[in-house]
């Protein structure tokens, strides 16, 4: 295992290795690479190591996992684990640890020191108001690198900025520290501080907070403390690796057997607040951005979480129809930002929850420009020598119908006939 001077010399190394590192990825048989740009770089170290073995990968893994039992259990037991790591006044990064083929990889994700405001982010003012939230559950959903945990941080910053009040998360791991401001935070991480986030969520509910976050809502067990923290007076705050509002619910409601089923839509109803669903879009010019689609409570919507979707009822209808309310779905925003020129006509169709819907917003966007909706580029017309294309351009002389062949036969026409100046009559005597 390498001392913990000679790993910081290594990272330290590597991040200094090309302008704005995002991740560092160690596998066997290659060199140590960096990411920059959305693209793998060698770095190459004194004595030069043109690929790591697998002896060098696992001194680096011990090094990193720094004796925690837990974690090299949980490595041992399921051959992945997540912890964090901090580069003394320089980066913190979020690690996994992978076995492939017999033997270990590693991957640390750089991590920003700096939350990002609401305003920095640029979500929408509604976001302020899931922040003034008093009690409840706040789910923050999307597939994985989606944004969810920078999204939870700024809310988190917000309330850090504005309320004083204690705050407990359990995280894994920890990926945004939150500096003392009006809120005292208390930050853990699970496989260092907590074995499970159910039960870190049990002992959370003894510390006393007004808000907890919880990292993500992976079992039935977590789901039903969350519940109970809620009805209790908490607002708690976490993610689901969903795509859209009427999925998270789906999801929820489906960790649990069937009999059960009318007592959670019924307890989600009445604890449940806000859903924020995010997806990563490619801008034009380069970079992305988010599409977001958020779902607060209506009289409506817990009644289609209480006795499930129909076809007049459904999240997606009901979310559409509150945009007064600052609720949008997917392809409302996604049409927004096609409008504003922030992403073209193919992305906006490709990441729709309904092309129909888009397909015909983006029609109505062009007409209101004056574009042309349809596109007749490409068309030519054919020339008198091409063939007949010509002949809608001009009007031709009215032809005489054909001959009918059978008046022919019935009436042959005479092909020779006399003519009168030739006929010889002759008198009689």
């Amino acid at each position: 295992m390498l001392h913990l001077f000679h790993l910081e010399f290594i990272l330290d190394k590597l991040m200094n290795a090309a302008p704005e590192v995002s991740d560092i990825n160690m596998t066997v048989g290659h060199p140590i690479q960096v990411e920059s740009g959305g693209q793998l770089l060698p770095v190459y170290f004194e004595p030069e190591i043109r690929s790591l073995t697998p002896f060098q990968t696992e001194t680096l893994a011990l090094s990193l996992l720094r004796g925690n039992r837990h974690l090299i259990s949980t490595l041992l037991d399921t051959g992945a684990c997540d912890l964090s790591f901090n580069l003394e006044n320089k980066a913190r990064f979020r690690v996994n640890i992978f076995s492939q083929q017999g033997r270990y990889s590693i991957v640390m994700r750089k991590l920003e020191n700096y939350i990002r405001s609401i305003e920095d982010l640029g979500l929408p003012d509604i976001f302020h108001d899931l922040a003034k939230t008093k009690n409840g559950i706040i789910l923050v959903t999307g597939a994985t690198g989606t944004g969810k945990t920078t999204t939870l941080a700024s809310i988190l910053d917000e309330i850090n900025s504005t309320q004083s009040i204690h705050v407990v998360t359990l995280e894994d791991p920890v990926e945004f520290i939150h500096s003392a401001k009006m809120s005292t935070f208390n930050q853990r991480e699970l496989g260092m501080d907590f074995r499970n986030f159910s039960e870190g969520l049990r002992s959370a509910l003894r510390q006393a907070p007004k808000v907890i976050l919880v990292g993500e809502m992976r079992d039935r067990e977590t789901v039903e403390m969350a519940l109970s923290a809620a009805e209790t007076g908490h607002l708690v705050f976490s993610s689901l690796h969903t795509v859209d509002a009427g999925s998270t619910i789906n999801r929820v409601v489906g960790l649990f057997d069937s009999d059960e089923e009318k007592l959670i839509r019924v307890r989600l109803a009445d604890t449940l607040r806000w859903v924020v669903s995010q997806r990563l879009l490619p801008k034009m010019g380069g970079g992305r951005v988010a599409a977001l689609e958020i779902m607060g409570m209506t009289l409506l919507i817990k009644d289609i979480i209480t006795n499930g979707e129909s076809p007049d009822k459904t999240f997606y209808g009901a979310i559409e129809n509150m945009r007064p309310l600052g609720f949008q779905t997917f392809d409302q925003h996604i049409l927004d930002l096609y409008a504003d020129k922030v992403v073209n006509e193919e992305v906006a169709l490709t990441f729709s929850s309904k092309k129909s819907v888009v397909s015909r917003g983006i029609d109505t966007i062009k007409a209101a420009s004056g574009e042309s909706i349809y596109s007749v580029m490409g068309l030519e017309l054919e020339s008198d020598d091409q063939g007949p294309g010509m002949d809608i351009l001009e009007p031709q002389e009215e032809q005489p119908p054909p001959p009918d062949p059978r008046k022919e036969q019935a009436a042959p026409a005479i092909r020779n006939p006399p003519q009168l100046g030739s006929v010889n009559i002759r008198s009689s005597r």
